[in-house]
């Protein structure tokens, strides 16, 4: 294993921690993002990826690493957030990849724990795990969490808008056919919901909209097309500055990290009078399922905490409209109060203020 040197223009100093590391023997070459391990160590998963520069994947695994920092304090859990990044180059041999990889994470003594991401298995993760990693979920899927996670977020979201409990017929559009969008699109649909489905893989949507009894939308007119809620479930970066006076939405709440390229425009989307969920708070179920499986909880407990996704996004859209402010400045107060008091309490289904205790 070689070091890389840190070019100035990856702003190491964002993150508590930054590693490059490289093995040519496997074809890895990866970036580690620490963000922070103030509540714990820190959790998040392995992208396996092609990015147009060294660069773009480094500030990628940051973004996202800061991210997780946010989305493991607001939901009580006691990990700090870390990302990252494996640089898909072409032809690999998977296992040498990453058994090269899980050697680097032992590396870290615990500091980080992986999981799955875009491009990610359980199994991979069962590779590094054979050469010394401490990894978070090896043994199974936490993509039916998260899509639990953020069906409650939706839930708690139409609820506060239209002050109802239910969603029938309201017209959900998931742009992402995966194993979240396509989970999520099962519970809509079993809620009553009108389902709308936009894939890059035109056969994917297509069997997800017919399973659900759902409509196929064209990538390219998810912005443009008419509905209550859009929720993204692919790709990170789907809401810029252009996008947002093209929406045609209520709410945006879904699974996708990293939703907006810039916080601010949390703003522009509520001066447009929609509803922004945030997506590390919507998106939770995933690490929550994570901490589960350490704990020890059992069925019951997982789905009662997971579901309670919903009581902290009501809680939050309630406290964004009592300060004046947006559920992303509310939920990044709420995680800025948990970071500074250190506190590594378990995941906690009640008030807000428990929730920060």
């Amino acid at each position: 294993m070689t070091a890389t040197p840190v070019a100035a223009s990856f702003a190491p100093w964002a993150s508590e921690t930054l590693v490059f590391c490289s093995d040519p023997s496997a074809g890895l070459r990866a970036v580690i993002a620490i963000d922070s391990t103030a509540l714990g160590p820190a959790l998040g998963g392995v992208r396996l990826k092609a990015y147009a520069s060294d660069a773009h994947g480094a500030r990628e695994a940051q973004r996202l690493a800061a991210a997780m920092t946010l989305k493991n304090a607001v939901a009580g859990l006691p990990y700090g957030g870390g990302k990252s990044v494996i640089f898909d180059t072409g032809a690999h041999d998977r296992v040498a990849l990453m058994g090269a990889f899980g050697e680097a994470v032992a590396r870290l003594g615990g500091a980080y724990l992986p999981g799955v991401d875009m491009g990610t298995t359980p199994a991979d993760l069962q590779i590094m795990r054979t050469r010394g990693a401490t990894v978070s979920c090896a043994d199974d899927d936490p993509s039916p969490w998260t899509a639990t996670g953020v069906h409650a977020a939706i839930q708690a979201s139409v609820g506060h808008l239209d002050h109802r409990t239910d969603l029938r017929g309201v017209r959900v559009l998931i742009q992402g056919a995966g194993h979240v969008g396509a989970d999520l699109a099962w519970k809509l649909a079993s809620d009553g919901a009108q389902v709308l489905i936009a894939d890059v893989a035109a056969e994917r949507a297509a069997l997800v909209a017919h399973e659900v009894g759902g409509e196929v939308v064209a990538p390219e007119a998810v912005c443009h097309t008419e509905c209550d809620v859009f929720a993204p479930c692919a790709a990170a970066g789907v809401i810029g500055a252009e996008q947002i006076a093209s929406l045609q939405c209520r709410i945006v709440a879904g699974a996708a990290n990293d939703t907006l390229t810039d916080d601010a425009l949390a703003g522009a989307l509520r001066e447009r009078g929609i509803l922004y969920v945030p997506d590390f708070v919507a998106n939770a179920g995933g690490v929550i399922h994570i901490h589960a499986l350490r704990a020890g909880w059992n069925a019951a407990r997982l789905h009662a905490e997971v579901t309670a996704i919903g009581q902290r996004v009501g809680e939050l859209l309630t406290r964004a409209d009592d300060t004046g402010g947006t559920p992303l400045d509310a939920a990044k107060a709420l995680a800025a109060e948990r970071l500074q008091a250190g506190a590594a309490a378990p995941v906690q289904a009640g008030p807000l203020q428990e929730v920060a205790a």
